[in-house]
């Protein structure tokens, strides 16, 4: 008994020598010893700077921009008549269908303290009588001044007799993906509201060959043509479009960048219609088979895949296969980025095209140029101005040249032939043409003087 008590203390004692030798000597410190007047120390799980003044939102003040822009925005009704369709014993019998009036509501931004108002096209359009509502509860009749319906922009005018409240075009070139917005509206019918976001992204087409601001702040029914802010309370946007399948809200927004609009509305207040500077090429779309097949549906920029004949593009040296990678200061990773810069130029603007070519960066100096070819209205005829050598070739000095039809059209050999008239109207260009065109009656009786190649005159009476 006595020896098996002996060899445990032996053991007891043994086991304490090595657990402190290794202690002491293999086993290193993974504690700190924290006094009350020290720091807590603290392991970093980032590389990146920290901002002073935190990430979280309570840092970001909306207060002074929602103040600025809810008396500047403005509710929009729009009364339209609907006729109906008349049918045959209507015609016969001379029964009218009941007029059918329908209400339409939206809103606007108002850009001036003297009552110019920026709304979306789509807000006013086909419109027999539009109201103003402002935050105030006053209440004005407002007239068009003019629209686009490509842009979707509108510029409204109601007559005060006071200033008013106003927002001033912001930079929207400079909004950042990430940046904090304000979308501001009447939704529903409601007066003035404010809403919070980030900018999702930026150049989104919507298949449209547009050039939009996404946002997730919310936006329902009722805010298009309001205004989207940000925090400074600048007008980057108007809002104008939600993606969604019940028509309500579900987290995506979007609108015109206020670079597009502020332009577009100068253009109708100077011009009466809006100026749009052509580059003058084709793109090739990067996700149709054949950009695959070259293996261009990964490239960043815009693939040119035809230069269009006299236009700015040609003249400053462009070439096929070239890819622009840069305009100005914005760099190009795909169409609706160029698109969208291009809106906000004119014809006769000069910008700076960064390309690469075979590997090679090129720049060049294009002068942008005027719109050279349009579809026609009613007829769907795709015309052109006439080039130099079409003056030559046809022998007449104005006109628009018939480049393709409509495939109902076809029988008529139209194509590849000079319009010079309609309806005994001379036509020197495609705006002369726009014009008469948007004037003929499908149920009506049009027509036409044409030149062909041989400089023959024909006529074509359509009905």
């Amino acid at each position: 008994m006595k020896r098996i008590a002996g060899l445990f203390i032996v053991s007891l004692f043994a086991g304490a020598i090595t657990l402190g030798a290794y202690k002491l000597f293999f086993e290193k410190d993974t504690y700190k010893w924290v006094n009350s007047n020290e720091e807590v120390p603290f392991v970093s799980t980032s590389g990146l700077t920290t901002s002073a003044k935190g990430a979280g939102i309570n840092e970001v003040d909306f207060t002074i921009a929602a103040e600025k822009t809810v008396n500047s925005v403005v509710h929009v009704k729009n009364l339209t008549i609907n006729k109906g369709n008349n049918s045959i014993s209507d015609f016969f019998y001379g029964y009218e269908r009941q007029q059918t009036p329908q209400i339409g509501t939206g809103s606007g931004v108002i850009i001036s303290p003297d009552g110019y108002i920026v709304t979306n096209n789509h807000v006013i359009a086909n419109a027999s009588q539009l109201e103003v509502t402002l935050n105030n509860k006053k209440t004005y009749e407002a007239e068009v001044v003019g629209a686009d319906k490509d842009s979707d922009i509108a510029l409204l005018k109601i007559d005060v007799n006071q200033p008013l409240s106003y927002l001033a075009f912001g930079d929207s070139d400079n909004a950042k993906v990430g940046e904090w917005v304000l979308a501001v509206g009447n939704p529903f019918s409601l007066t003035s509201t404010v809403t919070a976001g980030i900018v999702s992204a930026k150049a989104r087409s919507l298949g449209r060959n547009q050039s939009f601001i996404q946002t997730d702040a919310a936006v329902n029914p009722g805010n298009s043509g309001g205004a989207l802010v940000n925090t400074n309370g600048d007008l980057i946007g108007i809002n104008t479009a939600i993606t969604s399948q019940t028509g309500s809200y579900v987290g995506y927004a979007f609108a015109v960048p206020s670079n597009i609009a502020k332009k577009v509305i100068e253009d109708i207040m100077e011009f009466g219609n809006v100026q749009r500077g052509l580059l003058g090429i084709s793109a090739l779309n990067v996700n149709s088979k054949q950009a695959i097949e070259m293996g261009l549906d990964e490239v960043q920029g815009v693939y040119v895949s035809q230069i269009t004949q006299d236009s700015g593009a040609e003249e400053a040296g462009l070439e096929e296969g070239d890819i622009i990678k840069q305009i100005d200061n914005i760099r190009i990773s795909k169409f609706s980025e160029l698109t969208g810069y291009l809106s906000s130029k004119r014809p006769g603007d000069v910008v700076d095209v960064i390309v690469d070519r075979d590997g090679r960066q090129v720049t060049k100096q294009v002068r942008l140029k005027k719109q050279q070819s349009l579809i026609l209205p009613t007829t769907g005829f795709l015309v052109r101005n006439l080039t130099k050598e079409d003056q030559k070739t046809f022998g007449v000095k104005r006109g628009v040249k018939i480049i393709d039809v409509p495939e109902g059209y076809g029988r008529y050999n139209l194509k590849n032939k000079v319009i010079t008239e309609v309806d005994g109207n001379e036509i020197n260009n495609i705006d002369d043409a726009k014009e008469r065109f948007d004037e003929i009656s499908k149920y009506g009786r049009t027509s036409f003087t044409m030149v062909n190649e041989k400089g023959e005159k024909e006529r074509l009476i359509l009905q």
